[in-house]
């Protein structure tokens, strides 16, 4: 894979058939983590440094926009400077090793966006080395890539807090997205749900702590009834709304309500992902975005390993927003080095 080095004429080539190490330095900052590292070759991390702000966000229930971009503000140049330091520290590497700079372009928070991108691009004209522009969604599945000899074809479950697709993973470069949610994403509907039967933000991971400790058929919860690969979660979370308030004031089933919903929730996921793999003759099916840290949908996704399938799932530390996932990306699924004007976007194109 040859690319033209955008700032002097040495032609520079990035990517499995570069012949060389590659070592690609990579920002993310899309919604309210503040991430950075370097990653060689697009599976080994040399570095990894992550700021979260949940704190700072849980007084408020939610990511607010503004504060969020203040934060990655305030954090940017430190989270990059203990980058370099980890690579100088595990492996020798220095800002002139460094093949290529990237940075999310997008989707996420506009501001939050701007911060991290703005940072890669001024790292990339320093040192006069090409800059990546990497899609956030794209990032997410190449986690899987990460201390792996996973290649493609394989068939993605990728399910985040803004997104659930079902998705054709054909070669490195190659993705066809078979279906999707059509309203609200599995990672929504599980906030929403927390908040509906009062868990404190972040409700997701609380809602899946408080799920193993409940009965999982306690209530028969209604799946929707969509055509081919797509989702729809807004009628499950209207279903759990009127359970809530059959209670009357009575004390909740916390517990089973929670295991009820996430039975349900994990039982479609894989029901669909097991018809695409069904369909298209793969082995390999993984798992990526934050709602893949998730307990239930792990286990009945690592289940597919008794019916003959190879499953992928990135560690734990991976399936939140991350910049390894980014620095992969770049290296795996880029056709091209970006203008250095490159523009951030809210929402998938």
């Amino acid at each position: 894979m040859t690319k033209k080095k955008l700032f002097s004429e040495e032609p520079v080539e990035i990517g499995p058939e570069s012949g060389y190490d590659n070592y690609i330095m990579a920002i993310e900052s899309s919604c309210d983590e503040t991430a950075c590292a370097i990653v060689k070759n697009g599976r080994e991390v040399i570095a990894n440094v992550v700021a979260s702000q949940i704190k700072t966000h849980a007084q408020f229930g939610g990511v607010i926009p503004e504060i969020a971009a203040r934060e990655h503000m305030d954090s940017i140049n430190i989270i990059v400077e203990e980058a370099f330091k980890q690579a100088k520290e595990n492996a020798g590497i220095t800002p002139k090793d460094i093949t290529a700079f990237a940075g999310t372009v997008g989707p996420g928070l506009v501001g939050c966006l701007l911060v991290g991108l703005n940072a890669a691009k001024t790292l990339a004209l320093v040192y006069d080395k090409p800059f990546i522009g990497v899609n956030h969604l794209n990032a997410h599945l190449c986690g899987n890539y990460l201390d792996t000899d996973l290649k493609p074809p394989f068939i993605a479950l990728l399910i985040s807090g803004g997104h659930t697709q079902i998705i054709d993973v054909r070669s490195y470069s190659e993705q066809n997205i078979v279906g999707e949610t059509i309203d609200d994403a599995v990672g929504e509907a599980y906030d929403k749900v927390a908040r509906l039967i009062g868990l404190p933000y972040p409700g997701g991971p609380k809602l899946d702590k408080m799920a193993q400790e409940g009965n999982p058929k306690a209530f028969e919860l209604p799946e929707a009834k969509v055509d081919d690969y797509d989702f729809s979660f807004s009628g499950l979370k209207t279903a759990v709304l009127r359970l809530v308030k059959s209670f009357d004031g009575k004390e909740l089933p916390v517990q089973d309500i929670c295991a009820s919903f996430q039975e349900c929730v994990s039982s479609t996921l894989v029901k669909k992902v097991k018809k695409a793999l069904q369909q298209s003759g793969y082995k390999q099916v993984v798992i990526a975005g934050g709602v893949a840290a998730n307990s239930e949908i792990r286990k009945k996704m690592f289940n597919l390993s008794n019916e003959g399938y190879q499953v992928f799932a990135p560690p734990m530390k991976y399936c939140t927003d991350n910049a390894a996932m980014v620095a992969s990306c770049a290296y795996f699924n880029t056709n091209t080095f970006d203008d250095i004007n490159v523009e951030v976007f809210s929402r998938v194109k």
